[in-house]
């Protein structure tokens, strides 16, 4: 099965970009007992209200325990102020990856860049 990450577009309500930047940190560190690979957070250089949330996932159920879960629900529930809704996911093979500054995979092990085909 290849991997899988799910992608979340959240959109802050006005003041409430850095509370809502720290909850969203909070609940992607729990997204890891619930059998994640890995998560992050991204905010936008030109629209500091924009966040994306990605949460990699080798089962979906595994995704939907997570988002359907006590600490989301919960988190979404504080929480609902913060954002503009409808909150939608999309879930997402992973077609490609790389690093190069070695950080462990989640394993103990270092990643590896991602070798490039002998041509394109």
């Amino acid at each position: 099965m290849p991997p899988t990450a799910v992608q979340v577009a959240f959109y802050a309500t006005a003041f409430r970009k850095d509370d809502l930047a720290a909850a969203l940190q909070q609940i992607g560190a729990i997204s890891l007992r619930y059998g994640a690979t890995g998560w992050h957070v991204y905010q936008s250089q030109d629209d500091l209200y924009k966040f994306t949330f990605i949460a990699e996932f080798e089962k979906k159920a595994d995704w939907e325990r997570y988002w359907y879960g006590e600490e989301f629900a919960s988190m979404r529930a504080a929480c609902s102020g913060w954002f503009q809704v409808p909150l939608l996911y999309v879930w997402q093979d992973v077609i490609g990856r790389g690093s190069l500054n070695g950080e462990a995979n989640g394993n103990g092990a270092a990643t590896q860049p991602a070798q490039a085909p002998a041509q394109l």
